[in-house]
């Protein structure tokens, strides 16, 4: 396994892997993402924009096969940004994504851990944050909330976004209801 630690510009050379990783697995639920290399050009030009972003490369071989992304939340999108009348103090864990064959081996501890030393790293945060799409819980899906309880990270439901997407086989993107966990910044 080969793990790359990538940040600002250098993460656009990455796109190709990148995209098709997020692709293939936030298709799956709760995301149900219908997306395309457009959208995911768009999306991640936010990392490769930012010099103090981050993204954690997870490789097999010559296959991405798990990704983590994370940068201070005063460069992400206003949409992400909303709930915090003042996000210069919050570092925004993006997302992980990891292929399910791979789960279950301390990978998602890891990337945690990779983006909660970057924050360290810059300096200046108090709290590391992130969102999760809200969506009915669904038979056989395992939910990520205990996993994030015991990395002490609190729901905080009052902090909310929206953002839209085009869930797979719809015609039309429609706004998603998310809200944050937070945690301070050891």
């Amino acid at each position: 396994m080969e793990i790359l630690k990538l940040h600002g510009a250098e993460i656009e050379s990455y796109f190709t892997e990148l995209a098709h990783l997020r692709l293939r697995v936030f298709r799956d639920y709760p995301y149900l993402y219908e997306g395309s290399l457009e959208y995911e050009r768009e999306y991640l030009s936010t990392y490769w924009n930012s010099p103090a972003s981050r993204v954690i490369l997870l490789r097999d071989g010559q296959e991405a096969v798990g990704a983590s992304t994370c940068l201070p939340l005063a460069d992400e999108g206003p949409d992400f940004r909303k709930p915090f009348p003042d996000p210069a103090g919050y570092f925004y864990l993006g997302e992980s994504v990891l292929l399910p064959e791979y789960r279950g081996q301390r990978w998602g501890h890891l990337f945690f851990d990779e983006r909660e030393a970057r924050a360290r790293e810059l300096g200046g945060f108090h709290t590391t944050c992130f969102c999760a799409v809200e969506r009915p819980p669904r038979p056989g899906h395992r939910s990520l909330e205990p996993f994030w309880k015991g990395r002490g990270y609190v729901h905080h439901p009052e902090l909310r976004c929206t953002f839209a997407w085009k869930d797979v086989g719809q015609e039309q993107e429609t706004e998603k209801p998310m809200s944050f966990w937070l945690r301070p910044v050891l």
